[in-house]
This record gives C-alpha cells, sequence and structure tokens, in this order.
C-alpha cells in the first residue's frame, strides 16, 4: 500500500518538475547574454533573486531525491521478503555445456626424472602440451604435443632449463 502510494507520488513530482524546469528561462535569455554581456564578472552570470519558479524547483528536486531513495529502500526490502533475494534465485541458469571430463593421477612423493621432446602433429586431449604465441602476429596460435618419457635408470636428471632442443 505504501510502495503503491509513494510511486504515484513520485511519478506527480517528476511530471512537475519537467514542467517547472522547462517553464524557466535561462540566465542569459535577453539579448545582452547572446552578445557575451552578463553584467558581471561572476563565471555564471549576475545571480537574480530567488522567484517562485525556482522555489518550486527546488522544493520538487528535494522531493524528488526523497522519494527515489524511498522507493529503492522499500523495493530492497520487499524483494528480500519474497521467495528469492535476486532474480538469480526466482530464475536459475539453464544447464551448461557439457565439461570435459578430468582425471586425477597421484604421482609418487619426490622428483620423477622424465626426458621432455617435442612431439609432432596434434596434440590430443589430456597429453601435455604447450600453446606458443608469437608477438608479431597477435591471436596466432601453435599448440605443440610434449613426449614425456622416463629417464634410464640411473641416469643424471637435467633440469628442463639446461636441456638441448633435439637437432633436426
Amino acid at each position: 500500500m505504501v510502495y503503491t502510494l509513494l510511486t504515484l507520488l513520485h511519478v506527480l513530482v517528476c511530471l512537475f518538475l519537467i514542467v517547472v524546469v522547462l517553464l524557466q528561462s535561462g540566465k542569459a535569455a535577453d539579448l545582452a547574454g547572446a552578445f557575451g554581456g552578463m553584467g558581471s564578472q561572476t563565471a555564471f552570470g549576475p545571480r537574480g533573486s530567488a522567484t517562485l519558479l525556482s522555489k518550486a524547483t527546488t522544493a520538487s528536486a528535494i522531493l524528488f531525491m526523497v522519494t527515489s531513495l524511498s522507493l529503492s529502500i522499500l523495493a530492497t526490502r520487499r524483494a528480500g521478503a519474497g521467495a528469492g533475494a535476486s532474480i538469480l534465485d526466482k530464475h536459475p541458469a539453464p544447464a551448461a555445456a557439457k565439461q570435459p571430463s578430468t582425471t586425477t593421477t597421484t604421482l609418487p612423493s619426490g622428483p620423477i626424472p622424465m626426458t621432455i621432446s617435442p612431439g609432432t602433429g596434434e596434440a590430443k586431449p589430456g597429453q601435455p602440451s604447450v600453446t606458443l604465441s608469437d608477438p608479431r602476429h597477435p591471436g596466432v596460435q601453435k599448440t605443440i604435443p610434449l613426449n614425456l618419457t622416463p629417464a634410464k635408470p640411473g641416469a643424471v636428471p637435467v633440469p628442463v632449463e639446461q636441456q638441448a632442443p633435439p637437432k633436426k
């Protein structure tokens, strides 16, 4: 009931504010204002006395702000009292597209000596790969599969940073 009355008052205040603002003349509406003769050195021209229209504009602007704030507070409280607190609660999202399956592999503790070499062809799903991009051609990317093979027993593991690229 209060929300409806406040909405009706808000609409009436909006219409009144529009009419009052449109009825006012500008500060430089006279002929002297058109040619730059403001009659004073103030930034926005001489300040005239407050007319009935300017007082009505100020009062309706204040009333407009108060009704706007009140309506927003009432709408928030009203939505919180309902079944859902937001539109997302009332309308759930559609079912997402099929998610890619993920598998978890438990590795033994400690470092595993591996040899890494670039593969050929396309990277298969689940295969380790590296995506490279060329700064000279933005948006162009190339995915290279990686071949991971366990190092031979007794071999000294070489950090990846020190491995030489394979010779072609």
